[in-house]
This record gives C-alpha cells, sequence and structure tokens, in this order.
C-alpha cells in the first residue's frame, strides 16, 4: 500500500470535537507517510513538523519560512509568531478548529497536512491572528508589516484589528478583504474575492458583523456596519448593504432575499452554494 493510499478520508461536518493533541499527532504521522511518498520534500517536512515539539512551534516555523522577507528576517517572524500562539491562550485552540474546518469542508482536503502546509486561507487567517495580537499589544507597526505580508505573499488583506472566530475557513484566499471593525463569528465560510469593506469614507465602526455559519460566496460584497444573520448564505457576486435577517440567502446587486433556511441549517458547514429559487440555466 502506497503512503497515499493509506490516508484515510476526512470526516464530513461530523460535528465531532477534535483537540490540538490529536490533531498534531495525525500532523505528524501524515508528515511521516510523506517522507516516504515524497523525498524531495523531507527536507521541509523534517524541518517544519517533525524537528517541532508542538504545533504553535510547527506553526511559527512555516508561517516564518513563508512571511519572513528583507525586511523581517525569518528567524525574528518565527519568535514573533511564537510568541502571539504562546501569549494568547485561545490562538491555537483556533488554529485547530480552522484546521478541522478545512478538512471537513473541503473535497479536496485529504489530510490536515495539505492545508498546514499549502493553502494559502489557512495561512492567511493564522498570521493575522498573530497580527491582531500584535496591534493589541500597542505594536501597530509590526502588526501593518504582518498584514502587508499576508497581502503581498496570499493576495489576502486583513486589517489586524478585525475580530475573527474560530472554525474559519477561508477558501484560497485569492481576493479577500476584511476591514478593521469586521467582526467574524465561528464557523465561517469564506471563499475567494469576498469584501467585507466600509461603505464610503466614514470613520469609527464601519464595517460588518457577520453571525456564526454564514457562507459568503465568490466574489460577494457586504458593505458597512450591516450584520449578517446567523445561519445565512451571501449568494456569489451580491452586493449586500442592509442587514440580513437569520437563515436566509441573499442575492443579487443590490443583494435581497430569495430564499428562507431551516433554522438547524449551517450554509458554512454545508457549503451548499445554490440559491433555492427557479431553476436557473
Amino acid at each position: 500500500m502506497t503512503a497515499s493510499a493509506a490516508i484515510r478520508p476526512p470526516a464530513r461536518a461530523s460535528g465531532q470535537v477534535i483537540g490540538e493533541a490529536e490533531v498534531w499527532a495525525e500532523i505528524r504521522a501524515e508528515a511521516e507517510a510523506a517522507l516516504i511518498e515524497e523525498p524531495l520534500y523531507a527536507g521541509i517536512i523534517q524541518a517544519t513538523i517533525l524537528d517541532q515539539r508542538n504545533l504553535a512551534q510547527a506553526f511559527a516555523y512555516r508561517l516564518a519560512h513563508r512571511l519572513g522577507d528583507g525586511d523581517l528576517a525569518r528567524l525574528s517572524m518565527r519568535d514573533l509568531c511564537l510568541s502571539a500562539f504562546e501569549a494568547d491562550p485561545h490562538a491555537i485552540g483556533h488554529a485547530v478548529r480552522d484546521l478541522v474546518a478545512i478538512r471537513e469542508r473541503d473535497p479536496t482536503c485529504r489530510r490536515y497536512l495539505d492545508p498546514f502546509l499549502f493553502y494559502k486561507g489557512l495561512a492567511a487567517l493564522e498570521a493575522s491572528r498573530v497580527a491582531h495580537w500584535l496591534w493589541h499589544q500597542g505594536r501597530a507597526t509590526l502588526a501593518l508589516h504582518v498584514q502587508s505580508r499576508i497581502s503581498e505573499v496570499f493576495g489576502c488583506d486583513i486589517h489586524p484589528a478585525a475580530r475573527i472566530g474560530s472554525g474559519v475557513f477561508i477558501d484560497h484566499a485569492t481576493g479577500v478583504v476584511i476591514g478593521e471593525t469586521t467582526v467574524i463569528a465561528d464557523d465561517v465560510s469564506i471563499l475567494q474575492s469576498v469584501t467585507l469593506g466600509g461603505n464610503g469614507k466614514e470613520s469609527g465602526d464601519r464595517h460588518p458583523k457577520i453571525e456564526r455559519g454564514v457562507l459568503l460566496s465568490v466574489g460577494a460584497k457586504v458593505l458597512g456596519n450591516i450584520r449578517v444573520g446567523e445561519g445565512s448564505k451571501v449568494a456569489a457576486a451580491a452586493v449586500v448593504l442592509h442587514d440580513v435577517p437569520p437563515h436566509t440567502t441573499v442575492a443579487g446587486v443590490p443583494a435581497r432575499v430569495v430564499s428562507r433556511l431551516a433554522a438547524d441549517e449551517t450554509p458554512a458547514l454545508t457549503m451548499d452554494q445554490s440559491f433555492g429559487f427557479g431553476d436557473g440555466i
């Protein structure tokens, strides 16, 4: 049996609580299998995962490898990331839930190792958590540097002050923009080219509030200090300018309600992007 064939398929939207120790053990086992599968990549896998003592160190090493540059060397970036993960008691817990969210919601994800090493959305999100910690430590210059590097490397612009929950899935990440006063609850899924932005030149609290279980589909724009209610779905390319009630689907420019969802439905978990009306083309 090949190493690839030995990888068990991921559970889908199981709701099972999976802890840090279990995820770290699986990543290490997957890394060991990958050494056999692809010897050419063995050095990176060894240094990034197998030489690290825990998930916080592994994340810090990987993010530093990808974000370190001439302004802030990899070693300094690693120490910065590790400081953030160790200082914030929730940081690695959030990262674990983010990893599990990808495994459960992305049909292309065959193991934890793949998003950990390669997925831009996960890297951008965890790096933004480092920037957020720096921002609240009063270290705005470094926070903005990390934001800038996230944008340059991953094509995803997340302001360090934005508040983001756990179990968040940023798919592909390219073109995603999340503004300064945005608040994103747990268990949200965000696809490529989504903008959570302001509406004009107002100052203060001016960005969207995204409640639990929301699915923001490809190219959706949510603009202004408005609320997208729990368990709602924003269709592809919709432009949302007003509050969205819980458990509804909105579509169009400007967006309007096109269907109602069951109270127990969670679009972010099912990743169902259908509108719920008409047959389309």
